[in-house]
């Protein structure tokens, strides 16, 4: 398939400060792992507009931490229309995401672009991402392992799709 780079793709939660960040860095690892960085542009932002500036949630930062990634960076912002227009493949974390973005498509022309994040979880479940922000560190935990595994799954299929050189 002839690709256009770089590939660009969005991840999309509720506020930014949880599991979109966390998604963002774990697609970003795992394209490194793969070589891969120079193909993709990665981001990620919210649905909603209240945390817009604010860093991701100190006990995501902490899990991420833990696992060998950094949100230190990052800044939470809110999806908007244009970025139907600007990502190639936008991947939210639940129903409600998906909703919220799919509004944004009045003329219903980028839907095919708008995903469930766990539709390539190998471990699907209910094919959502829950919000991890209300409950312990267990929940925390339990959205990292969701979301190493299906960005690796992301990354697997983009290889496969773009047929993008992996490095040995």
């Amino acid at each position: 398939m002839a690709v256009q780079l770089p590939i660009r793709v969005m991840f999309v939660c509720l506020g930014n400060i949880c599991r979109s960040p966390l998604a963002e860095a774990a697609f970003r690892e795992a394209v490194a792992d793969a070589g891969l960085s120079d193909h993709f542009a990665i981001d990620s932002s919210g649905t909603g507009d209240w945390h817009v500036g604010d860093p991701a949630d100190r006990r995501m930062r902490q899990t991420a931490r833990r696992h060998g990634l950094s949100l230190d960076d990052h800044r939470a912002s809110q999806f908007a229309a244009r970025d139907l227009v600007d990502y190639d493949h936008i991947f939210v974390m639940d129903k409600s995401n998906l909703n919220d973005v799919l509004y944004l498509d009045e003329a219903d022309e980028y839907s095919g672009k708008v995903r469930l994040f766990r539709e390539f979880d190998p471990e699907p479940g209910d094919y959502q991402v829950p919000d991890p922000y209300h409950g312990g560190r267990e929940g925390f935990e339990t959205v990292y392992a969701m979301v190493e595994r299906t960005a690796r799954s992301i990354r697997d299929r983009m290889i496969d799709t773009y047929e993008l050189p992996v490095e040995a």
